[in-house]
């Protein structure tokens, strides 16, 4: 019995600890419920609607979704390790998860792995998933040239259709036509880093052509996002610039 108790402990202090470095998740009302925000690391999140939990490009160990429920979705944008980590998918409990991920990274999942619930989207691909409605946006370099770190049709970004309200996961990419062609953004992420996507100044010029009612930078790492947030609200003082921390733990 003490043993037990002793067990169960470690990991109630174990989850404490792992939810304790998590920024605060953010709740936002939709049609039909909440939904709630959490950010991660870098370019991982997770979304919870109606009880269902979306895990965004999940990386970096199964500790760091201690306390989440077990994914429903599993979105997956690219092949980069910082997007697509076996191990952490592996890790965690995927026993209902559907999968939704581009060509490229099908192409890369191990033998090992379950694919019946593989859901294939390619740039331009439309899927309603667990009664959510899920786009894939092309996410690549600019110019585009074939040795770029992101080439057009490799990854997805994904516009997810939540409760009324349309979610913009940018992926790895630069300010593409794509981008600046956005309607009817509600909520964006939006990615920021040299050498691998784009600079701030680009990110910000990209977030003012489609004005997201609600913008968090994220997958920034050596970016100063003060500077984004000043340069958006500078252009548009209406669309809100949510700066939440993607690094807890590092200075």
């Amino acid at each position: 019995m003490k043993l037990r108790l002793a067990i169960a402990l470690l990991i109630c202090l174990s989850t404490f600890a792992a939810s304790a470095q998590r920024p605060a998740a953010d709740i936002e009302q939709v049609k039909g419920g909440e939904l709630t925000i959490q950010p991660i690391t870098h370019a991982t999140l997770v979304l919870k609607y109606h009880n269902k939990s979306i895990y965004v490009d999940p990386t970096g160990g199964a500790d760091l979704f201690k306390g989440f429920s077990a994914p429903d979705i599993i979105l997956i944008t690219d092949i980069h390790g910082d997007h697509f980590d076996t191990k952490t998918i592996e890790a965690v409990n995927t026993a209902k998860a559907v999968m939704v991920v581009p060509q490229a990274v099908a192409d890369k999942l191990p033998e090992s792995m379950d694919k019946k619930k593989l859901i294939i989207l390619n740039n331009g691909d439309q899927k309603m998933v667990e009664g959510i409605n899920i786009v894939a946006i092309p996410m690549y370099n600019l110019p585009e040239l074939p040795d770029a770190f992101h080439t057009k049709g490799r990854g997805n970004g994904y516009i997810l259709t939540i409760g009324g309200k349309n979610i913009y996961i940018s992926g790895d990419t630069e300010d593409t036509p794509e981008m600046r062609a956005l309607k009817n953004i509600d909520i964006a992420f939006v990615c920021m880093n040299l050498p691998y996507t784009m600079p701030v100044e680009q990110a910000a010029q990209g977030v003012l052509a489609f004005k997201p009612k609600i913008v968090y930078p994220y997958h920034y790492r050596g970016q100063d996002v003060n500077v984004f947030k000043q340069l958006v609200n500078e252009g548009d003082k209406n669309i809100e610039v949510r700066l939440r921390d993607w690094y807890p733990g590092t200075k």
